[in-house]
């Protein structure tokens, strides 16, 4: 079992910069694939940027250039950094853990409960 607890997310303005922090419990996080996913208001759970345990990294266009996630096995923590957030970035941003380095969200086997990321313009 891996437990997920996300951090970091709050109100900003148009242009700023966020980063979130996932931790996980669980001996054998760096054997897993961590992704993070967004839902806006009123809109599907969309991917968002993942990274494998080697560190390979795949990302959302709408993210690309913008956003970067990372990991830090000794501290069992994944990060996003964002950057240059858009009024479109606004939504709840939950992390996922799971077996296989993918964007589908139906691959990953553990869910954090989410965080609020809200861009004003």
């Amino acid at each position: 079992q891996v437990q997920l607890v996300e951090s970091g997310g709050e109100l900003v303005q148009a242009g700023d910069s966020l980063r979130l922090s996932c931790a996980a419990s669980g001996r054998t996080f760096s054997s897993y694939a961590m992704a993070w996913f967004r839902q806006p208001p009123g809109k599907e759970r969309e991917f968002v940027a993942t990274i494998s345990w080697s560190s390979s990294t795949l990302y959302a266009d709408s993210v690309k250039g913008r956003f970067t996630i990372s990991r830090d096995n000794a501290r069992n923590t994944v990060y996003l950094q964002m950057n240059s957030l858009k009024p479109e970035d606004t939504a709840v941003y939950y992390c996922a853990a799971g077996s296989v380095f993918r964007t589908s969200s139906t691959r990953y086997d553990y869910w954090g409960q989410g965080t609020q990321v809200t861009v004003s313009s």
